[in-house]
């Protein structure tokens, strides 16, 4: 009754859990049930995909609006006409510089008094 394998001693009759008369309906549930997860799960997908083609097509169309934009600047500056956007930047950059001009200038002129006594 006794088989030798591999130089053990192997007794007749199977290892492990024996296979416990496993009730259908609950696997039948069980399996109904991991379908119904994996269907949900499916959905959640499906729905956190949508929301991220939806918000591409936005920034999207917000970039061709923003394109088109600049191509109506770059044909008025061909014509010779300054958009008014692009003159806010100019003089705002402009009184910008004049502002860190005159302080560099305010600085230096304390530096230079504070060294002459």
């Amino acid at each position: 009754p006794f088989q030798v394998v591999g130089g053990k001693v192997k007794k007749p009759g199977k290892r492990g859990r024996k296979p416990a008369k496993i009730d259908l309906k609950a696997k039948l549930e069980r399996s109904r049930q991991s379908a119904r997860e994996c269907r949900a799960r499916k959905k959640l997908r499906y729905q956190y995909l949508e929301e991220l083609v939806s918000s591409r097509e936005r920034a999207i169309c917000a970039l061709r609006e923003e394109l088109e934009m600049y191509k109506q600047w770059c044909m008025a500056m061909d014509q010779g006409k300054i958009p008014s956007e692009i003159k806010a930047l100019l003089t705002g950059e402009e009184q910008g510089k004049a502002q860190q001009n005159s302080a560099k200038l305010a600085k230096a002129g304390k530096t230079e008094a504070n060294s002459n006594p």
